[in-house]
């Protein structure tokens, strides 16, 4: 008895040329995005198609979010060079956060303290996946941390972290498609064999 026939039938009565577009779509959305090929091998789909659309899916959602972010940082960036603009000192980049020496961060401990010119110091405490991302990414580099962040963060909030630290979106989007192709292809693998041993 196959345990998969019930799902398998649902997905059946979708056309086949658009079961694929299922698997993307599931590989879009953060938290679900790294088991979509398992789910696509699970309801019938060929191991590579369902390889190839998880990855197409994550891929682009990645893509929209470090163009999103960058964009978003430049503007911060500017809008804070502006305010420093009046001041008699000044102001040097931070490399890690495009800010300036009177922005203080930490990053490996998970909570940022930032003291700006005219205001009181901040205290921001971040989630516990962005301050285990942030210690990855202090160990271990952007490659590293790339290749843990599904440990903690979905690829495309991973994306945004690595891009709100300064990180150059060329090496945010190398890093995280090769994260992507590895980690869809662990799932991909480890769905395969779990279909054949269930259902043989």
């Amino acid at each position: 008895m196959n345990p998969f026939s019930g799902l398998q039938d649902l997905v059946n009565q979708v056309p086949e040329l658009v079961q694929p577009l299922l698997v993307l779509l599931v590989g879009a959305i953060p938290f679900v995005d790294e088991a979509a090929a398992g789910l696509g091998i699970v309801a019938g789909m060929h191991p590579l198609v369902a390889f190839t659309a998880n990855v197409v899916g994550s891929g682009l959602t990645v893509v929209f979010a470090v163009l999103l972010g960058s964009r978003v940082r430049g503007a911060v960036v500017a809008r804070r060079a502006r305010r420093a603009a009046p001041d008699s000192a000044p102001a040097t980049r931070d490399k890690a956060y495009g800010g300036t020496t009177a922005t203080l961060t930490r990053q490996a401990t998970g909570v940022q303290q930032r003291t700006e010119v005219g205001s009181p110091p901040t205290v921001e405490k971040r989630s516990k996946g962005k301050e285990r991302l942030g210690r990855w990414l202090t160990r271990f580099g952007v490659p590293g941390a790339s290749l843990l962040a599904p440990l903690a963060l979905p690829f495309s909030l991973t994306a945004l972290f690595l891009i709100g630290t300064g990180v150059s979106r060329t090496w945010v989007l190398l890093w995280q498609l090769i994260a992507i192709m590895l980690w869809t292809g662990v799932v991909t693998a480890s769905a395969t064999a779990a279909v054949a041993v269930i259902s043989g």
